[in-house]
């Protein structure tokens, strides 16, 4: 398999990813460091790995634009759509909080995606008992209200 000179835009952009939640997490307590920490090493590690697969197969087989690969089946109303979607997501959590929004919004997006229904809806469970357990109970960490629900709550 050859490599795709697309490929080596992901890995810098993954090294970026890792630059800035290192920076950012030196700014934490040593204490909350830790979990920070150790995702950035492994996906710093995994990127790494990635980067000598694609010079290995560089060196083997040649390299390729893969713009083609990438594009083949890109549909433009499906992609602004979904991004529209995210934008009005972000701005519904500042209102309506983290759960609200997320549930909506994945229920909205995977249906204009022609997911079937089961599927959708166990998707959502998962995921919102995932987010829950690890960052609410296991980490401990606050996800955003809303200011709606913060107002009906007084």
């Amino acid at each position: 398999m050859k490599m795709k000179k697309t490929d080596i835009g992901v890995v810098v952009f993954m090294y970026a990813v890792c630059a800035f939640f290192y920076f950012h997490m030196t700014k934490l307590k040593a204490s909350s460091q830790t979990y920070p920490r150790f995702t950035i090493i492994l996906l710093f590690g995994l990127t790494t790995l990635y980067l000598i697969q694609m010079l290995v197969a560089a060196k083997k087989h040649g390299v390729e634009s893969g713009v083609d690969v990438v594009f083949k089946d890109f549909q433009p109303k499906q992609f602004f759509v979904c991004l529209a979607a995210t934008i009005l997501y972000l701005v519904c959590i500042y209102f309506f909080g983290f759960y609200i929004s997320t549930v909506i919004f994945m229920a909205a997006v995977l249906l204009y995606l022609r997911v079937p229904p089961l599927f959708t809806v166990i998707t959502i469970v998962v995921i919102v008992a995932l987010i829950f357990f690890a960052f609410q109970k296991f980490l401990g960490v606050k996800l955003p209200v809303g200011t709606v629900i913060k107002a009906l709550q007084k």
